[in-house]
């Protein structure tokens, strides 16, 4: 399996324990993976795995792990500031939990391109809801009046708004209509393709990150069980009893990653 050239992201080691002495568990175990500049790569498991805590220490929401992460070829401080913030943005499992109910969709984007110091505020709002397929209405309507497809354009919209080099996707599509996760996913991949992003995807279903990931990382018992690219996926070429177990039990994997 041929890497990407250029490394964008690497965590080499990464621990993430929860709880002290005795009583301590053990979620992330010696986790090591790369991903390159413009490749879009997934975590995949089973809920309990460790593959959303992966992506918490990742985006600095989880400080308190061991090992090493870094972007570029320069590791991460523990504490991340405000330039990891403006390279690096992450778009949550549940849209209307992660916007906030009382603010009008232009508020929740201007925020962003205040706290980050951008200019042309309102152009930049503009853009960035017609590069998510919304209308320029939609600036005035508040969370609990949009569907939920139209919540995580807005929730894309608000990671995208501040030009990132990288989104961290945390199961983007798992508490939507299958006909909206499949608009959810084509739009995805169309933001990637045109501005050059890169993606870390984390889910439990295999349609969908192979659908947008061309490698992908199998996680059991928070260990990376092995690494394959999509394609090995699709034609159930993976090593690990683990990995052959998962692919089996995905009931209707097969006709929906080939739709």
């Amino acid at each position: 399996m041929s890497l990407p050239t250029e490394k964008l992201i690497e965590a080499h080691g990464l621990t993430v324990a929860f709880g002290t002495g005795p009583t301590s568990t053990i979620a992330v175990d010696d986790a090591s993976f790369m991903i390159g500049r413009g490749e879009a790569f997934g975590l995949i498991g089973e809920s309990g795995c460790g593959k959303s805590t992966i992506l918490r220490a990742l985006a600095g929401l989880n400080p308190d792990y061991s090992g090493a992460i870094l972007f570029g070829d320069k590791e991460v401080s523990h504490r991340r500031d405000k330039a990891f913030f403006r390279r690096v943005q992450m778009v949550f499992q549940d849209p209307y939990a992660s916007l906030h109910p009382r603010k009008m969709v232009q508020n929740v984007l201007l925020e962003s391109l205040v706290i980050h110091d951008f200019d042309n505020h309102q152009e930049r709002i503009s853009a960035v809801l017609d590069a998510v397929g919304l209308e320029p209405a939609f600036r005035y309507r508040y969370p609990h009046e949009l569907s939920g497809g139209q919540r995580q354009r807005v929730a894309i919209a608000r990671a995208l708004i501040i030009e990132p080099e990288i989104l961290l996707l945390d199961e983007p599509t798992s508490a939507l209509d299958v006909s909206v996760q499949a608009e959810i996913l084509n739009l995805l991949k169309t933001l990637r393709r045109g501005r050059g992003l890169t993606y870390l995807m984390v889910t439990h279903d295999l349609a969908v990150v192979t659908h947008l990931c061309e490698r992908v990382a199998i996680m059991h018992g928070g260990r990376i069980l092995e690494e394959m690219t999509a394609e090995r996926i699709r034609e159930g070429e993976v090593q690990e009893q683990y990995s052959r177990d998962f692919l089996a039990a995905s009931i209707g994997y097969k006709a929906m990653a080939h739709a």
